[in-house]
């Protein structure tokens, strides 16, 4: 009697425990409401940061709102951060941002324009802000780079600091890529080690535009979007390399759509939370049964690597990511 008893009062304080327990709180995907895209995502103090290109017709691309997290779980959206207004040289197609904190002050890279030749006015531009809410202000008066160089289209900026405190900056559509050196206060480029100020780094023939760079381990990983934007097939690969500027050969692809989950999956930023060494990756996808090209959302999933280093095929979820504060 007296075990029957015990087991039933285990069993209760089981049953109870259970009750107690909150479930565990997740992102969900797409993260926030929304046609949004491209997304760049950025980590300053203890908050997250997510800058995406709002997803409309290139007239339409006239501002930039971005969105905030103390946990991945929870945002905020910040409106019209930066606007074509205070953009003398830009008239349509903001897109694709990249944004930087450096000796305190916020910089946010942006593609402005769609130029088709140089005979165009737009390219490469840079608004700098006291906040990484803004509102920002175009630094330059005029694009950072207006020209085709090794034929890359100047768009969808990557900005990055090695370890040594240089800033390279890649870009670049039309199939090809380029790293350039940053000047130390952005104002412009300037040569690299070698006297080469635009150096083409394209991976490889997939190549199609979306660059990104970072380093882990001692290892710079270099990776791009590959397919048409608007199309399902639009995705993810990689390549890795001693140097930032090469060179890189492609390993293989790691986003891409689902059909039972979502198609188009492109265009994206990671985020590599240090207290604990978690990688995410921030992206967007255009969901099923949409196939207005600019109906793009913005979804986060884990990235894994393996014990050589390569990053594992990331499985897009509807589910998203758990709720990660960081410490």
């Amino acid at each position: 009697m007296r075990l029957g008893k015990v087991m039933a009062g285990v069993a209760l304080m089981s049953a109870m425990a259970m009750a107690d327990a909150s479930p565990v709180e997740r992102s969900g995907n797409p993260v926030f409401p929304g046609w949004y895209a491209d997304p760049e995502a950025a980590v300053f103090d203890k908050t997250y940061w997510i800058y995406p290109t709002t997803s409309r017709p290139y007239a339409q691309q006239t501002g930039f709102d971005a969105f905030s997290s103390p946990d991945l779980v929870h945002w905020t959206r910040h409106a019209n951060v930066l606007s074509l207004q205070s953009i003398s040289w830009a008239s349509k197609a903001l897109w694709a941002p990249a944004v930087v904190r450096k000796d305190g002050r916020y910089y946010f890279f942006f593609s402005a324009n769609d130029i088709q030749s140089d005979a165009e006015v737009g390219g490469i531009g840079v608004a700098v802000a006291d906040r990484p809410q803004g509102p920002y202000r175009d630094l330059l008066g005029k694009p950072l780079i207006d020209k085709f160089h090794n034929g890359a289209q100047p768009i969808d900026q990557f900005v990055f600091e090695d370890d040594d405190g240089s800033w390279y900056m890649i870009y670049g559509g039309w199939k090809h890529a380029n790293i350039v050196k940053l000047k130390d206060d952005f104002s412009g480029v300037e040569p690299m080690a070698d006297g080469t100020v635009f150096k083409e780094i394209t991976p490889a023939p997939e190549y199609v535009e979306g660059s990104l760079m970072f380093k882990r381990e001692g290892r710079y990983y270099y990776m791009w979007s590959e397919g048409g934007w608007g199309g399902p097939h639009y995705s993810v690969a990689y390549a890795i390399a001693d140097r930032p500027t090469g060179p890189f050969k492609r390993i293989g692809k790691v986003l891409q759509q689902d059909p039972a989950i979502a198609t188009g999956a492109g265009h994206h930023s990671v985020i590599h939370a240090p207290d604990d060494d978690s990688w995410y990756i921030v992206y967007h996808r255009r969901p099923l049964g949409e196939t207005d090209p600019n109906h793009r959302v913005t979804s986060i999933d884990r990235m894994y690597f393996d014990a050589q280093g390569h990053i594992l095929p990331v499985k897009i979820t509807h589910e998203g990511v758990e709720a990660h504060p960081l410490r």
